[in-house]
C-alpha cells in the first residue's frame, strides 16, 4: 500500500470504532457508560493483534492489545458469536471493566475482531458501585471466564440472566437495567462487525492491509525510540497504602534503550500485597504501553506495531505481576496511575524536554449506593491537575494518562442517585509552584439524601505528586466525611444529612534551570 491508501485506511479503521463507540453510549442506560463515557472499542486482526481503536480508556486498550491474542486463539468462532469476558487474569483488568468480543466473517473466513470493553457500576461484589475494600478476588464481584454471550446469533439466556443478578431459569431478562448496558456492548461489537465486513469487501486484501498497517506503526515506533540516549534509566514512587495497613509500598523500573528498543524491568518493586492494589502484568503492560505512546506524534496509528519494540518483566506474585486470587479492584485504577509516574520518572531523564512532572496520580475513586427495592449504585472517578513540562504550566481540573472519562453531570447525578452536589470548584493553588505552575485538583462535596454504604479508593493522599527540574509538588488530596479526615481506602455507612468531601490532587511543578 502507498502512504495514501494506508492512511485512508488506517482512519477508515478508526471511524468504525468511532462509530462503535457512539452506539454504546447511545443504548446504554447507566450514567456511568452514557455520561462518564467509562469505555472503549477497538479493532483486532484475526490472531487477536490490535489494528485500531478510538481515543477511549489507555487501560482498557493497552491491556486489551497485551493480552487479546490469548483470549481469541485455539476458539472456534462462527459468525453471529459474542463472547463475555472479565477475568483479570486472563486478559482483563478488573472484574467491573467486562470485555465483548465480536468475530467478523468474509466468505466464511475470520478476518478480524470487534471488542468493547466497559466499566459496570454493579457487577456483583458485596458493596454498592463493586469497588469495594477487599482482600479477595471473590468479594470484588462476578468472575467471567471467557463465555459465549451469543452462540451463533443466539442469546445464551442462563448466562444472561446470571450477568444480570437474577436466577438462571427464566427468559431473557431484555427489560434489566443492569443487563441493558451488556447488551449495549453487544450491539457495539455487532455494528463495529458490520463496517469490518463491509471495508473487508472494499479491501481488495484486508489481511495484507492489516499487516502495513502494524509494520508502519512499528516502523514509527522505532524510529522515535532510536532519538533517545542509549542507556539504563531508573526511577522509584510509592503507593500510599492497600487499605489493609500497609503502607508505603514500592513500584520500581530500570528502562533501558538500546537503539531502537525499550525494555521494562519492574525488578525490586514490592510484592503483592494484602489488600486490592495489586494487578496482573496485562494492566502494567497498558501503562507502560500508554507513555510510549504519548512520545509518538499524533499521526502515528494506534496499532500492535507501536508496541512491538516495548517489552517487559516485572517479577511473578509481585504487586504488578499478581497471583489469582489477589484482590485486583484498585490496581487498574490506582496502582496503574503510579506505573506511568514512575516509568515517565524514568523517561524525563532521557527525554527531559517531553515529559511533564507528575499529574495528580490517582483517579480519586468513589463508590457507593444502597440495597432493598430502590437500591441504586454510583461509580465515578474524579479529575485533578496534571503535570507542568517545558513548555507550559499543566492543566486544571482534567483526568489524565490512564483515564480519559468525563465527570458524570450534576444534573444527571442529582436526577439518578438521592445525592445533593453542594461544591463541585477548583482547588486553587494545588499545583506545585515552579517556572511553569502545576495543575490545580478539584473540590466536590456531596449530601447524602439517604443512607448509603461508600467506598473511597484513592491515592496521592501521603506521597505527593513530584515535581520535575526543579519545581514543587503538587498538594495531595483530602477525603472527609462530615468534616472529618478519612484514609485513602475505606469503606463507612452515611447516613441521610451527611457530607462527604473528596479534593484531588494538583500536579507537579517544573521549574528548569534557568529559575534556579
Amino acid at each position: 500500500m502507498n502512504p495514501v491508501q494506508l492512511s485512508i485506511f488506517a482512519n477508515r479503521l478508526a471511524g468504525v470504532c468511532d462509530e462503535m463507540g457512539a452506539v454504546l453510549r447511545l443504548s446504554a442506560l447507566s450514567p456511568n457508560i452514557k455520561d462518564r463515557l467509562d469505555f472503549s472499542c477497538a479493532i483486532f486482526d484475526a490472531q487477536g493483534r490490535l489494528c485500531a481503536q478510538a481515543a477511549h480508556i489507555p487501560v482498557h486498550l493497552g491491556s486489551m492489545a497485551y493480552a487479546m491474542a490469548d483470549l481469541v486463539s485455539g476458539r472456534t468462532w462462527q459468525s453471529g458469536d459474542l463472547m463475555v469476558v472479565n477475568d483479570p487474569y486472563l486478559g482483563g483488568t478488573h472484574l467491573p471493566d467486562v470485555t465483548v468480543i465480536a468475530p467478523v466473517f468474509q466468505s466464511q473466513t475470520l478476518i478480524g475482531f470487534a471488542v468493547s470493553r466497559a466499566h459496570h457500576a454493579n457487577i456483583g461484589a458485596h458493596s454498592p458501585g463493586s469497588m469495594p475494600v477487599s482482600t479477595h478476588l471473590e468479594q470484588e464481584g462476578i468472575v467471567i471466564a471467557p463465555s459465549w454471550l451469543k452462540r451463533a446469533g443466539l442469546w445464551q439466556v442462563p448466562l444472561c440472566r446470571h450477568l444480570a443478578g437474577l436466577e438462571e431459569s427464566g427468559a431473557l431478562p431484555a427489560e434489566n437495567p443492569r443487563f441493558a448496558d451488556f447488551s449495549a456492548q453487544a450491539s457495539a461489537c455487532e455494528a463495529g462487525a458490520r463496517r469490518l465486513a463491509e471495508l473487508a469487501d472494499q479491501q481488495l486484501d484486508l489481511v495484507a492491509a492489516f499487516d502495513a498497517l502494524n509494520a508502519y506503526g512499528e516502523k514509527r515506533a522505532r524510529a522515535r525510540i532510536a532519538t533517545l540516549p542509549d542507556g539504563c534509566y531508573r526511577f522509584q514512587d510509592y503507593m500510599d497504602d492497600d487499605g489493609q495497613g500497609q503502607r508505603d509500598i514500592l513500584i520500581t523500573v530500570s528502562l533501558t534503550i538500546a537503539a531502537d528498543q525499550a525494555f521494562l524491568d519492574f525488578s525490586g518493586t514490592a510484592d503483592q500485597v494484602a489488600g486490592n492494589i495489586n494487578c496482573p502484568l496485562s494492566v502494567a503492560a497498558a501503562a507502560a504501553y500508554y507513555c510510549f505512546r504519548c512520545l509518538m506524534d499524533d499521526d502515528v496509528p494506534a496499532c500492535d506495531g507501536l508496541f512491538r519494540p516495548v517489552s517487559l518483566s516485572a517479577p511473578p506474585g509481585s504487586l504488578l505481576n499478581a497471583r489469582r486470587p489477589a484482590a485486583v479492584a484498585a490496581g487498574n485504577v490506582e496502582t496503574s496511575s503510579r506505573v506511568v509516574d514512575v516509568v515517565l520518572g524514568a523517561l524525563a531523564q532521557a527525554a527531559p524536554e517531553a515529559i511533564p512532572a507528575a499529574s495528580q496520580g490517582t483517579m480519586n475513586n468513589v463508590a457507593m449506593g444502597a440495597g432493598g427495592d430502590n437500591g441504586w449504585d454510583y461509580y465515578e472517578t474524579m479529575a485533578g491537575g496534571t503535570g507542568a513540562h517545558a513548555g507550559g504550566p499543566g492543566l486544571s481540573a482534567v483526568h489524565s494518562h490512564m483515564t480519559n472519562t468525563l465527570n458524570t453531570p450534576i444534573e444527571s447525578l442529582e436526577s439518578h442517585y438521592p445525592l445533593r452536589v453542594h461544591r463541585y470548584q477548583l482547588r486553587r493553588g494545588s499545583g506545585g509552584h515552579g517556572q511553569f505552575v502545576g495543575g490545580d485538583g478539584l473540590v466536590r462535596e456531596l449530601e447524602f439524601l439517604g443512607d448509603a454504604q461508600v467506598t473511597l479508593l484513592t491515592e496521592r493522599r501521603r506521597h505527593a505528586p513530584w515535581g520535575l527540574a526543579g519545581g514543587e509538588s503538587g498538594a495531595v488530596g483530602e477525603n472527609r466525611h462530615n468534616g472529618k479526615l478519612m484514609p485513602p481506602k475505606i469503606s463507612f455507612t452515611a447516613r441521610a444529612g451527611d457530607r462527604l468531601l473528596v479534593a484531588s490532587p494538583g500536579g507537579g511543578g517544573y521549574c528548569d534551570r534557568k529559575c534556579k
